[in-house]
């Protein structure tokens, strides 16, 4: 017996993991799914070494020919932005297939892209279907920040931070975090999106053109979960600059002294209730020193810091997404961040 059948879109880096995750739990892969030519019609166990499926990787565009609940649940692994995965997200919620998406944005969508975050929601309530996005942020980002209230008498501020190499998430992520643009090109097409009056982000909002950092989504799930009010929120972007040449092997080239590396996105919110919430990502090229680390700060009665150095963010991320699929197969239907969910649980390798 299976825990359930399960599709891949996405056959990259993040793809390996979530497929070998989601088999050793007891899933059964019945269908993979990528853009990339090179990959297409390939057994999985020839893009993936080791793992032992002789399922074929099919076009994106397949997904149309899948029957009605062909798969209990599909985990897409593309790309960081809603409306960058809209169509595959369609495609396969018509289908009455459950959801659940490393996309970042996903995260909690509903205050970043309002407009196809319903769209979503009344196509997977309509279709018996559940939507989700979580990963490293779900538990490292949120969950953990959540349990720890849990001993805290008063709250005034939460604040964070947490950095992660680019290098270890593909080409999607690098472009999203200005990856070897240079000031100028960064400054034009990252940084000017916040340099805007709060009506005119509104307005972007509503348009589904708004770009916003993972820590807004991840300020959106913090309230919600929190039952907190966001009464203002502001989101800023700086590139981080390479000091000298370095190579890039997701870009596969070299990135130049003087280009970008990434980015840091600090995201503040002030609540009505007098919380605020303040959040940073880093996202850049590490030398080869460098290491991932997770600093989060409670401030209030008592002050509680935590600090993860070094955890595995990758395969963090596809243990959550993993770990999450029997609770969305188990959700009521809808686009649901996981704020409104239980905390994650460990499920046991069959």
């Amino acid at each position: 017996m299976t825990r359930g059948k399960f599709i891949q879109v996405g056959c990259g880096k993040m793809g390996k993991y979530t497929i070998q995750y989601a088999m050793d739990k007891g899933y059964e892969l019945v269908g993979a799914y990528d853009v990339n030519e090179k990959i297409i019609g390939k057994k999985i166990s020839e893009v993936y070494p080791g793992l032992k499926s002789d399922i074929k990787i099919e076009s994106v565009n397949s997904i149309n020919d899948l029957k009605i609940k062909a798969a209990d649940i599909a985990i897409v692994t593309t790309m960081s932005l809603l409306n960058d995965i809209a169509k595959v997200s369609r495609d396969i919620l018509s289908k009455g297939i459950n959801l659940v998406t490393t996309c970042e944005e996903a995260f909690f969508a509903e205050n970043s892209n309002p407009t196809l975050y319903k769209e979503l929601d009344i196509l997977a309530k309509a279709n018996n279907a559940t939507m989700t996005g979580c990963g490293y942020q779900d538990v490292f980002w949120g969950n953990l920040i959540y349990t720890l209230a849990g001993s805290t008498q008063r709250i005034t501020k939460i604040k964070g931070s947490s950095s992660y190499n680019v290098e270890e998430y593909g080409i999607a992520l690098a472009d999203a975090h200005g990856v070897n643009l240079t000031i100028e090109e960064f400054d034009e097409n990252i940084a000017s999106v916040d340099n805007i009056s709060d009506d005119a982000r509104k307005i972007l909002i509503n348009q589904r053109e708004f770009l916003p950092s993972y820590m807004w989504n991840t300020v959106g799930w913090l309230a919600d979960k929190f039952n907190l009010h966001i009464t203002s929120i502001k989101q800023k972007c700086v590139p981080l600059v390479a000091d000298e040449d370095m190579y890039s092997s997701t870009l596969g080239k070299e990135i130049k002294k003087g280009n970008c590396l990434g980015m840091s996105a600090v995201v503040i919110a002030q609540t009505k209730e007098g919380i605020t919430l303040e959040a940073e990502c880093i996202g850049k090229v590490y030398k080869d020193d460098e290491v991932d680390v997770n600093n989060w700060t409670i401030y209030g009665e008592p002050d509680t810091n935590v600090v993860i150095k070094q955890p595995k963010t990758v395969e963090l991320t596809c243990a959550d997404i993993v770990n999450r699929m029997e609770d969305v197969i188990n959700a009521k239907s809808g686009f649901v961040p996981t704020s409104k969910m239980g905390t994650p649980n460990f499920i046991l390798n069959k």
